[in-house]
């Protein structure tokens, strides 16, 4: 692929247009140098201007880049680019355009997220990348970044008996700081279930994981405390203790992809923690988000050996436990229990049946369970008493709905893998035991680009740095199998034309 740095933009940068609403606050500021490396592979055929904006669109859209980001200047960008300020000046006017920075005299230029229009096509997909003369980008976008299924049919009955039960519950104050009993109980009993047991003042009933991650980080961590996670991992976690001022660390794990090691590599775990002394370290055992590996039993006791040693806190992600398409769920985390004052876990809702329930949990020592729902107070005082209705209903329909569930997952795992692979016969692509997501090797350091090229053609997917704490993975991206099979029909073909774009 050629690097193109000439340049047809124009002899001199457009004037800034006075914003239509305030500058939104700079919430962090990114280095010239760190763009360059959060963007590494942005060249393209074509004008230099136009791939470079192209890139920092697709970190927007991906989230590399977080909205109220100053971004540096267009001065300092073209010296770490190896480019003109032209060059720089014009894909910043670009972005203006669009809508994904806004610049003011005295401020700077700040990415932001565009806002809705009338457009028939989403403002945020399409863009100044180079697509044919008269072709719109579709309508009918196809979200691939997002692994969220769609509700089982057994949901809406779940509400109706939720509804029913609600008038018990009327009388009170409908604040329930560590959840209503009936669904800790339920949550309790599935755990010891699956052979770890627990009783009901060891669950703390959140607002979905994120919130339970949220609420464990602002307990928890300070500035400059330093966590411990998997690289890539889930990006939202990543975000979540970046913000506490927290300094993220990753170790590596593999899916058996080329290029990498181990799926969980036990002896570098520990000294990776014993050189960080992190606060808190974030894992997710059970068909990991992106790669899909799954701790092996051995692994998953040296994790417990490894909190009690160092004395570290380990928060398990278990929101993907129960999608386990190929063999039965891996064994909990947190083993017969007995790491509980080392060892959280968290679960969710969200993936077993429905992300719009919005219904989390935190497993945990009593005494930290009375801990987190203090801190919770100052966000969010309690969950929706109907939706945790309606979470106990489904818990014990649980099997009735992963029966059907898992089923239309594996068909659409294997339907996406296969199209994929007869489209683009060069990429390397995992086959997933379990969770949501494909992890891909493109086999080139083009996943920013590809991420923004497909977003021009209607499709969202994960460029891999996104998912990392240091921007690494540059050659990966993650595709999610939630969306229906329809969906994934219209969505390969673009996704073939969008890299057919970038790699040539």
């Amino acid at each position: 692929m050629a690097t193109v740095l000439a340049t047809t933009a124009p002899s001199s940068p457009a004037p800034l247009p006075r914003p239509p609403h305030p500058l939104p606050p700079v919430h962090r500021r990114l280095t010239a140098t760190a763009l360059a490396a959060l963007i590494a592979g942005w060249q393209a055929d074509g004008p230099a201007y136009v791939a470079l904006a192209d890139a920092v669109r697709g970190a927007v859209l991906s989230g590399t880049v977080a909205p109220h980001t100053r971004l540096p200047s267009e001065r300092d960008l073209a010296g770490a680019l190896g480019v003109s300020r032209t060059t720089t000046a014009a894909a910043y006017a670009a972005l203006r355009e669009r809508g994904f920075v806004t610049s003011r005299t005295g401020v700077g230029t700040v990415a932001v997220l565009p806002r809705p229009t009338r457009r028939t096509s989403p403002q945020w997909c399409g863009g100044d990348a180079p697509v044919p003369v008269g072709v719109e980008p579709p309508a009918d976008l196809v979200d691939l970044s997002q692994a969220a299924p769609a509700a089982p049919p057994q949901l809406h009955a779940a509400y109706g008996r939720a509804l029913e039960a609600l008038p018990a519950y009327l009388a009170g104050r409908g604040y329930e700081p560590l959840g209503l009993h009936p669904l800790r109980e339920a949550i309790a009993q599935r755990m010891t279930d699956r052979g770890t047991p627990t009783t009901p003042d060891q669950i703390l009933v959140t607002t979905g994981a994120q919130h339970a991650i949220t609420t464990i980080a602002q307990a928890l961590l300070g500035p400059r405390d330093r966590v411990v996670v998997q690289s890539p991992t889930y990006a939202h976690g990543i975000e979540t203790m970046a913000a506490r001022g927290a300094r993220v660390v990753g170790f590596p794990v593999g899916a058996g992809l080329p290029g990498d090691g181990p799926g969980f590599d036990v002896d570098l775990f520990e000294s990776t923690v014993r050189a960080a002394t992190p606060r808190l370290v974030y894992l997710i055992p059970d068909f990991h988000n992106p790669t899909a590996y799954s701790l092996t039993p051995d692994e998953r006791a040296a994790v417990r050996r490894v909190a009690l040693r160092h004395k570290v806190t380990v928060i398990g992600d278990e929101t993907l436990t129960d999608i386990a398409l190929d063999g039965a769920p891996p064994e909990p985390l947190a083993g017969d229990g007995s790491a509980t004052s080392h060892l959280l876990t968290v679960g969710s809702a969200s993936k077993t049946f429905w992300g719009g329930l919005r219904v989390g949990w935190v497993r945990a020592h009593p005494d930290v369970v009375a801990h987190l729902a203090r801190v919770r107070g100052a966000s969010d005082i309690a969950t929706s008493v109907l939706e945790q209705l309606a979470v106990v209903e489904l818990l014990a329909r649980r099997e009735e709905v992963l029966a059907e569930r898992l089923p239309l997952l594996r068909s659409q795992r294997d339907l996406l893998r296969a199209a994929v692979a007869a489209a683009v016969p060069s990429w390397a692509i995992t086959s997933p035991a379990g969770g949501l997501s494909l992890w891909i090797d493109l086999g080139r350091p083009l996943a920013h680009a590809l991420a923004a090229a497909a977003a021009v053609r209607g499709v969202m997917i994960n460029p891999g740095p996104a998912l990392t704490p240091d921007g690494a993975a540059s050659s990966r991206v993650r595709l999610t199998f939630a969306p229906d099979a329809d969906a994934i029909h219209r969505a390969v073909p673009r996704l073939a034309a969008a890299w057919e774009h970038v790699a040539d």
